[in-house]
């Protein structure tokens, strides 16, 4: 008999289901994965987005204001 299939008879239903990352809350070790690879990604569009409005406000922003200098 294989390991696969001693652990499938060993663990029953729970087989090929994920390990909780702790007893009491229902995520799994997959789940959690996918948790960060989304946050970091949000983050990483966060950061875009935070640099594009600084050039925005900083270079583009004072390029408009030229003419009130003109009074």
């Amino acid at each position: 008999m294989g390991e696969a299939k001693r652990r499938k008879s060993a663990l029953g239903e729970k087989y090929g289901q994920g390990e909780n990352i702790l007893p009491w809350i229902p995520i799994t070790k997959s789940q959690a994965e996918q948790f960060v690879k989304l946050t970091t990604r949000g983050a990483w569009f966060g950061i875009g987005a935070m640099v594009a409005i600084w050039v925005t406000v900083r270079f583009i922003g004072p390029a408009f204001g030229w003419w009130q200098t003109l009074d």
